[in-house]
């Protein structure tokens, strides 16, 4: 099972939301298409701050250890990329 933390974090209150976030942000870029950040939080209907804490999160072992480029696009604008780590079980 995954675990979030912060300072804030309230596992009661705030595990199933964020749990449920992370699915559909991952469920939407696993496919390794690039994307803004507004692109991923209007389709998965998230903020854009809680789409850039995901991403980040899916680069951390705990989260799966993928890999998440970053291009800049030019005016302060990045869009992100996943590619998914392969595991012993996803490579069969």
């Amino acid at each position: 099972m995954t675990h979030f933390n912060g300072p804030d974090y309230k596992p009661e209150r705030d595990d199933a939301r964020l749990s449920a976030q992370q699915a559909a942000i991952f469920e939407l870029v696993k496919d390794g298409q690039w994307r803004t950040l507004r692109a991923i939080a209007q389709a998965c209907a998230a903020p854009e701050a809680s789409v850039s804490a995901q991403l980040r999160h899916l680069r951390k072992e705990r989260f799966g250890g993928h890999a998440v480029n970053k291009r800049y696009l030019g005016a302060g604008l990045y869009e992100y990329q996943l590619v998914p780590r392969l595991t012993d079980s996803s490579a069969k």
